[in-house]
C-alpha cells in the first residue's frame, strides 16, 4: 500500500512536471517503477501513462504546435524510437545511462551558461537531432529528457516547445508502444493495477500542470527545463556509475 501511494504522488508530480518542461514522466517513474518490477517492464508499463497524459497535453495545446519542428524533427525521431525499442532487450542499460546523463549535463549547463543561444538546429541537424533522441527514448524509456535537450536548439516559444514536444512524445509512443507489448503482454498485463494508479496521477498532474504554464516568463521557463535537465543528467551518470 505504502508503494501504491508513493507511486500516486509520484505520477502526479510527473505528469505536472511534463507540462511545465515538456517530458518527465518516463524520467520519474521508470526508476521508481523499476525498484519493484525491473527496469525493462518498468519501461514497457509507463509507456502506458505516458501516452495518456501526454494526448491530454497535445489536447491542451495543440494550437501551439510548431508544425516545422514537427515535420524536421518529429519524423526521424519516430524512427529513432522504434529502433530503440526493437534494441531495448540487448541495451548495456548503465552504459547508456552514464552516456545520456553526459549528454543532458552538457545541455542543461550550456542553456545555463548562454552557450546553447549560440547553436540553432536548422536543416539536416535538426532531422538528426530528433533520430537520436528517439533512439535514446527507446533505448532507456526517457525520451523525454533528450527530445527537450534537443528541442532547446529551437528558436520557440515555452507553450510551442512543449506542444511540440508533446505531440513529438505521441510520435514517439505510436512507434514505441506495440513493440513493448508484443514483446511483454503478460507481464504488462500482471501489473495493471500499477500502470493505473500511474495514469490517474499523471493526468490530474497534466491539468495542473498545463495551468501553471501560462504564468512562467518566458527566460524563466528556459531555465527551468535547462535545471531539470541539469537534475535528471547528473541522476543517470550517478546510476549508470553505481
Amino acid at each position: 500500500m505504502t508503494f501504491h501511494v508513493l507511486l500516486a504522488l509520484a505520477a502526479l508530480l510527473a505528469g505536472a512536471v511534463a507540462s511545465v518542461v515538456g517530458f518527465g514522466i518516463g524520467s520519474l517513474l521508470t526508476p521508481l517503477l523499476s525498484l519493484r518490477v525491473g527496469t525493462q517492464l518498468a519501461v514497457a508499463a509507463i509507456s502506458i501513462p505516458h501516452v495518456f497524459a501526454t494526448a491530454l497535453r497535445f489536447w491542451r495545446l495543440r494550437a501551439h504546435v510548431d508544425r516545422r519542428v514537427l515535420v524536421s524533427f518529429g519524423v526521424t525521431s519516430a524512427a529513432g524510437g522504434l529502433t530503440g525499442a526493437l534494441l531495448h532487450s540487448f541495451a548495456n542499460n548503465r552504459a547508456l545511462s552514464i552516456a545520456f546523463g553526459i549528454i543532458l549535463i552538457f545541455v542543461g549547463v550550456s542553456e545555463l551558461t548562454g552557450l546553447a543561444r549560440r547553436m540553432r538546429f536548422h536543416g539536416a541537424v535538426a532531422w538528426i537531432a530528433g533520430a537520436i533522441s528517439g533512439l535514446f527514448g527507446g533505448l532507456v524509456g526517457n525520451q523525454g529528457g533528450i527530445r527537450s535537450a534537443a528541442l532547446l536548439g529551437f528558436d520557440v516559444d515555452k507553450q510551442s516547445f512543449v506542444a511540440t514536444a508533446t505531440a513529438i512524445g505521441l510520435v514517439v509512443d505510436a512507434a514505441r508502444m506495440p513493440v513493448y507489448f508484443a514483446t511483454q503482454p503478460r507481464e504488462i498485463a500482471h501489473i495493471w493495477v500499477l500502470i493505473l494508479i500511474a495514469t490517474i496521477g499523471t493526468l490530474v498532474g497534466t491539468l495542473l500542470g498545463v495551468r501553471a504554464l501560462h504564468g512562467i516568463p518566458e527566460r524563466v521557463f528556459r531555465n527551468i527545463v535547462a535545471a531539470v535537465l541539469l537534475a535528471l543528467g547528473v541522476y543517470m551518470t550517478l546510476k549508470g556509475g553505481a
